[in-house]
């Protein structure tokens, strides 16, 4: 059942995009807010660190799995974890309003539009460099947010895509590199990192089989160890070389400039290749879930 439920969850999730109210990461997210407030303080943060996570993650995940196993009913529950998890049609709803505004010559609204999907300074940015941030946020945030939910639920069903979209929401929140969060978020970041590991290289092969193939693979065999994510690095690597554009280079987060590795090969990005980089998403969730389809008919062979 695992193929069909990914298919109904993808059709769900273009029909009804995410929840605008209640949605369920939300709650979690105030409740690691409080976990971390009660939590991070003291000496053995890196400790108190890995408790929270555990008490943030596991109960759910093991609710989700013992949920999924009730008779009748446990395929609807993992339809609806899956919807929740996965963000295509936010992706677009994202990055759309960003290309438009480019498109149109509007760079102040597309400066703003864009402010609300990366976390870099970008009051400043030109053109190109709005373009530029706007198609990185698509790669990565599709692997992230599409590939790397679907890869968990078909290796582990319910519990593994509760696990990976929870642990994914504890990086984003917890993760970051500064004094506050450097020894307490030491395990959110450490735990997505493996979690993401295959399903980053299997994305980066999917924009590579989608786009300009030898291009993409050679950008990520080259570029993408010298990256300082060992995950972002193959997918962003991959998939400015599939879409022939240059990404990375200088940004500002935080105040600081952060001189960042060039990646891909070919012309700076503009507004139509934000488009192109939602259509190599969607292309590589169409054969993911093609060969999902194929391995499952398969069984009834």
């Amino acid at each position: 059942m695992m193929a069909p439920i990914m298919l109904a969850a993808l059709l769900l999730d273009q029909l009804l995009g995410e929840p605008r109210r209640w949605h369920p990461l939300v709650g979690f997210g105030a409740f690691a807010s409080i976990l971390e407030r009660r939590f991070n303080r003291g000496t053995s943060k890196r400790l108190a660190g890995c408790f929270a996570w555990t008490l943030a993650v596991l109960p759910l995940t093991l609710m989700a799995w013992l949920l999924s196993l009730i008779p009748d009913i446990g395929w609807l529950v993992e339809l609806l974890l899956l919807y929740l998890a996965i963000g295509l049609r936010s992706l677009s709803e994202h990055a759309l309003p960003v290309a438009r505004a480019l498109a149109t010559g509007d760079l102040h609204a597309a400066r703003e539009c864009v402010g609300r999907i990366v976390s870099r300074n970008t009051s400043g940015l030109d053109e190109t460099a709005v373009a530029a941030a706007t198609t990185e946020s698509v790669l990565e945030n599709g692997s992230d947010a599409v590939f790397a939910a679907l890869f968990w639920f078909a290796v582990l069903g319910a519990p593994g895509v509760v696990v990976y979209r929870l642990a994914n929401t504890l990086d984003a929140m917890w993760g970051y590199r500064n004094e506050r969060f450097q020894q307490f978020g030491w395990a959110a970041a450490r735990i997505d990192d493996v979690l993401n590991f295959v399903p980053a290289r299997l994305v980066a092969l999917t924009y590579s089989l989608c786009g300009k193939t030898r291009r993409a693979l050679r950008c990520w065999r080259e570029q993408a160890p010298r990256w300082d994510s060992p995950n972002a690095g193959p997918v962003m690597a991959a998939g400015a070389g599939a879409l022939g554009v240059q990404l990375g280079g200088p940004a500002i987060y935080g105040g600081v400039m952060h001189e960042r590795l060039i990646l891909g090969a070919g012309p700076a990005p503009g507004a139509a290749d934000i488009f192109r980089a939602l259509r190599l998403v969607r292309c590589g969730v169409v054969l993911w879930v093609l060969i999902a389809l194929a391995l499952w008919g398969l069984n009834f062979a």
